[in-house]
């Protein structure tokens, strides 16, 4: 396969793995923003347009993103909303698959996704500059978490210039934006154990920007990374190493120093795979190759996105919602691998890249093929 970007489709408000609920208007619960300085930038040359694509011929995966809460909904069939799933990961109780399993008591295909993916936990993303609803649904989602003894699995995407002008454009307007964002993001932690998956494709997608325009967002990065640990002492945040199938390691791992990748009081380390098929095997030896030439901390770790990764990478290189892959790991913090701190599934399984069904949208023919 050749080395492709991993590029989220970041589909309207309404779209995404998991809806990130307690959107109360922001208001008084985002004054409260963590105390760390602006990072000092040059004067940003002028705006250049964004290369149609960053990346070879190979298109990358695509995932959804989050949006606007979900009504308030009735009860219905299990699995409910109180049940969790074994292990100490947050399930979010809104996300279009539980929705799915709720309304379909009856499909045939009912009981396999209901176990084998609406039972698991996934990370919740936040994926629209909302200034002022921002803290109150990041607190929604933490306090929850905390509530339960379960670590949520949060992921901030809303980088200015997102995917290069590609399928998932946005973001903030721009970094001040940005860093203001973060701010109220941070706010909304609280004081418990929390994993940050910081801006997928920020750090492996930056070849489409300007040597001026990388050097802003890694600023930006590593300012996010000390705003987010120093909100929350308990949380661990990790940097975008892209997956085993794009840069090689010690580039990637340049341009993650760069971030604040190493830091301490900024990073916890790496993650990859985000959205992609790469086997479990090829990331940890990519993962750890990329924190061997990152160097900083010892205790520097790895996470891995495992949700569609159980039959590896298509060997053509299809990238949107290809045949034939199957569900990877289930999601763990407890990896047995060295320098691997957890599985995760942040991309949901079953929610389309663009091909079985509209971007971000739940396809239940999709999740029943991975689920099988």
């Amino acid at each position: 396969m050749s080395a492709a970007a991993s590029v989220v489709v970041a589909v309207g408000a309404a779209t995404g793995l998991l809806t990130a609920l307690g959107d109360d208007g922001g208001g008084a619960a985002d004054a409260a923003r963590p105390a760390v300085t602006r990072t000092p930038r040059p004067q940003p040359p002028p705006a250049e347009p964004a290369p149609a694509s960053a990346r070879d011929s190979t298109p990358p995966s695509a995932r959804g993103a989050s949006g606007t809460p979900a009504p308030a909904r009735t009860a219905r069939t299990e699995p409910s909303r109180t049940a969790e799933p074994a292990g100490r990961l947050y399930r979010h109780p809104e996300s279009q698959v539980l929705d799915w399993v709720r309304t379909h008591p009856g499909d045939p295909r009912r009981d396999v996704i209901a176990s084998r993916v609406a039972g698991h936990p996934a990370a919740v993303w936040f994926a629209d500059h909302t200034p002022a609803t921002i803290t109150a649904r990041v607190r929604a989602v933490t306090s929850e978490g905390a509530a339960r003894g379960r670590v949520p699995v949060l992921v901030p995407y809303a980088i200015p210039d997102r995917d290069c002008g590609g399928h998932s454009q946005g973001g903030a307007p721009d970094l001040d934006a940005y860093d203001a964002w973060i701010d109220r993001f941070a706010a909304g932690l609280g004081s418990g154990e929390v994993i940050v998956i910081l801006e997928p494709d920020s750090v492996a997608q930056a070849d489409c920007l300007s040597a001026a325009e990388r050097a802003d967002r890694f600023a930006s990065l590593a300012r996010a990374g000390r705003v987010l640990k120093d909100a929350d002492p308990a949380a661990r945040v990790y940097f975008d190493a892209g997956h085993s199938g794009w840069h090689p390691p010690a580039r990637q791992a340049a341009w993650l120093k760069q971030a604040g990748a190493a830091a301490p009081d900024a990073s916890d380390g790496v993650f990859s795979n985000v959205s992609n098929f790469h086997a479990t095997a090829d990331e940890v030896a990519h993962d750890r190759a990329v924190l061997d030439a990152l160097g900083g901390p010892a205790d520097l770790g790895a996470v891995i996105d495992t949700s569609r990764n159980g039959n590896g990478a298509p060997p053509d290189g299809e990238w949107c919602d290809p045949a034939g892959r199957k569900l990877g790991r289930a999601p763990t913090l407890d990896t047995g691998a060295g320098r691997v701190d957890a599985y995760l599934w942040v991309k949901l399984p079953g929610e389309s890249d663009g091909c079985r069904g509209r971007p971000g949208t739940f396809t239940p023919s999709y999740a029943y093929e991975l689920a099988r």
